[in-house]
């Protein structure tokens, strides 16, 4: 099964990812997300553009990707301009919260509306 470049690689019998699996710490020795050598602080936290097994910042990828992962991106990119257009893993998170606090306004406006109009149509 091939997996598009914006996921992680493939996926085991029990469901974990192969990549996110793989990706350690740029120390070497624990998994990513899990280091615990004098880079925990920077490198357990996960915000940005991310490595497609999503443990690791896009361009410094150690899972089995690395070797097409890590390299400048050509052509179109996505907004954060760290990764292709098609794989896109930026995290845009005041952007979402955003839009969903203007979509949850919208809603409750355009459902209000909508049931006040349904009441009118009843009568």
């Amino acid at each position: 099964m091939v997996h598009p470049s914006s996921t992680c690689c493939k996926t085991s019998g029990d469901g974990i990812c192969a990549c996110a699996a793989q990706a350690k710490c740029s120390c070497g020795k624990e998994s990513a997300l899990h280091c615990t050598c004098n880079k925990a602080a920077t490198e357990n936290a996960t915000s940005g553009a991310r490595c497609s097994c999503r443990a690791r910042p896009a361009g410094q990828c150690t899972c089995e990707r690395a070797v097409t992962e890590n390299h400048p991106v050509t052509g179109a990119t996505c907004p954060c301009g760290k990764r292709g257009a098609e794989s896109c893993t930026c995290e845009k998170v005041s952007a979402v919260e955003s839009a969903a606090e203007h979509i949850e306004t919208d809603f409750t406006s355009h459902s209000a509306h909508h049931t006040h109009h349904l009441h009118h149509g009843h009568q």
